[in-house]
């Protein structure tokens, strides 16, 4: 352990005011000529030290090497990480608490597509192109049929359903999108102007189709190009879900989107019925089905392989609250290499894993000293999030501590780099979720910078209505889902975002030093305060 590694902090950044209103967005500017608490005596100052840049750019350099080969979940690379982050624990004497290791074995399984085609009246079409199939979604399939029925909007509601005295065992049906509108544009199924659950969430409509032993649901998707542009990167690469085995999803019912080109070769000369279908809908707010008749063939078979990831962690026992648990997060898998490109990941998220282990060796030199927190603390570090936050989802619904013991999530995702928009001053971090569940995590951490970091702490992407939605994107949302209290440290993008430029060269190790300090200042007081946090949020659902 390195007790000589205590430095005094520097004291030439500047102070926040306070802000406590719920769904902050605005920015929490540093104050002129304010002076910090620097004196070693204070305990959480003494241990925030240790964090230096000096050590996160060795650890860093490791992490996000060539040798590691871009860290995907799955590879070999991942584990090497994992081997790295779990011998950083062994180092500090953490105890080994998962059956003698530090894993927590996590399997994934990675589906592809070995065949993928679809013929309409002898015209074949494309997957990626002129249909989406994601094979973690629909199973295999091969089929011929001369019969499609148009079934509305594929509905099955007591208030109105699409299936009503309509055959569609074994059947292909073909659906749009979003759910009946009246005339004056209000919903049949709510009677307002806001739509019911039906438009936002495809899936239901898929196990309704399934419930009624359809074949296989084709779903017009006006937008696929841009559905396509958005997943690219799962269309083209494999799918990974966490594993039940191999077997087909049995919940939903085997689907496509397709394409409008492809939608009116499938309605072909009955164009006029579905138009007038339509309107019936509209008007009486009724189903009314019509029979398709084009030649229509699939051939879908996937190839799928169970492989195996780990959960790394690193747990720090407290004192009379030991039973309470506080979890500081990272995810450290990245998206892997592509041919002999590598995509290191330096920012994304070799610099959110490499300031865990920093907090975790200032956590250990704390239990050395005799000052360990009064609430235990688990470092927690992931993978999977790149595949779907399924690293931290697998923790949230097999977690190794009580969630009702759960005080809060502290989650560190790409802190290393600096945005265009704070080119001119590194010392800035957003942040991202503090008020949504508790106001008492928004004040700790707003104290806490006021009282020992002085960074500017943006909160535009806090914005319930911000449209890049980083709020459900990051590990902390699986404990924010289930009603833990989670904040989330964030660089903010940049051009090398999921590039093969995210190298260590690239990263500003003053600021992530800086960030380091604030996270664990924040994470101290959470786990030294008299009084557990106060939730006093409403959980929101929208991934």
């Amino acid at each position: 352990m390195k007790i000589e590694k205590v430095l005094s902090i520097a004291v030439s950044l500047l102070c926040t005011i306070q802000l406590n209103a719920q769904y902050v967005s605005g920015v929490s500017l540093p104050v002129a000529d304010a002076e910090y608490v620097s004196d070693t005596a204070d305990v959480s100052v003494l241990l925030a030290n240790t964090i230096t840049a000096e050590d996160m750019r060795e650890h860093l350099t490791i992490l996000a090497s060539d040798e590691f080969g871009g860290r995907e979940t799955g590879f070999p690379g991942n584990d090497m990480a994992a081997e790295y982050i779990s011998g950083h624990f062994n180092s500090l004497g953490v105890p080994k608490i998962m059956d003698g290791d530090y894993y927590q074995d996590v399997a994934f399984t990675y589906t592809t597509w070995k065949s993928n085609t679809v013929t309409v009246n002898g015209n074949d079409y494309k997957g990626a192109k002129d249909f989406i199939a994601f094979p973690d979604k629909t199973g295999n399939a091969s089929f011929d049929v001369d019969e499609v029925l148009y079934l509305g909007y594929g509905i099955d509601d007591a208030e109105y359903s699409d299936y009503k005295k309509v055959k569609v065992k074994d059947k292909v049906i073909l659906i749009n999108k979003g759910e009946p509108m009246k005339k004056d544009s209000t919903y049949w199924l709510t009677g307002t102007d806001e739509p019911s659950s039906w438009t936002g969430d495809i899936d239901r409509k898929l196990k309704a189709a399934k419930k009624h032993g359809v074949k296989m649901v084709l779903i017009i998707e006006d937008g696929l190009r841009e559905m396509v542009g958005k997943n690219r990167r799962k269309l083209l690469g494999p799918t990974v879900t966490l594993t039940n085995g191999l077997e087909d999803n049995q919940e939903l019912a085997n689907h496509l989107y397709i394409s409008t080109t492809m939608a009116k070769d499938i309605i072909g000369n009955k164009d006029k019925k579905v138009i007038k279908s339509r309107k019936y809908i509209t008007k009486k707010g009724k189903n009314c089905d019509t029979k398709l008749k084009p030649v229509f063939s699939v051939n879908q078979q996937r190839n799928s392989t169970v492989l195996l990831g780990r959960n790394v962690l690193g747990f720090f026992e407290g004192t009379d609250l030991k039973d309470e648990i506080v979890v500081v997060s990272a995810h450290y898998d990245h998206i892997g290499q592509k041919g002999e490109v590598i995509y290191n990941g330096a920012d994304d998220n070799g610099s959110g894993t490499t300031t865990v282990l920093e907090i975790a060796e200032a956590l250990a030199i704390a239990k050395n000293m005799g000052e360990s927190p009064r609430r235990s603390v688990l470092c927690l570090l992931v993978t999977g999030e790149e595949k779907g936050l399924l690293g931290s989802y697998y923790y949230s619904e097999n977690p190794v501590f009580d969630v009702d013991k759960t005080v809060a999530d502290v989650n560190i995702d790409m802190v290393g780099r600096v945005d265009e928009k704070y080119k001119d001053n590194p010392n800035y971090i957003y942040v991202i979720g503090s008020d949504r569940l508790s106001t008492d995590l928004h004040n700790i951490n707003e104290n806490a910078n006021n009282k020992y970091a002085g960074l500017t702490l943006d909160y535009t992407y806090n914005d319930e209505k911000d449209p890049n939605r980083y709020y459900f994107r990051s590990d902390h949302y699986n404990f924010a889902r289930l009603g833990i209290p989670s904040i989330f440290f964030f660089n903010g993008v940049h051009e090398d975002y999921h590039q093969p430029g995210d190298t260590v060269d690239k990263i500003n190790f003053d600021k992530m030093q800086n960030v380091g300090r604030l996270v664990f200042h924040t994470l101290w007081e959470l786990a030294n305060r008299n009084d557990r946090i106060v939730v006093d949020g409403e959980v929101k659902a929208g991934r």
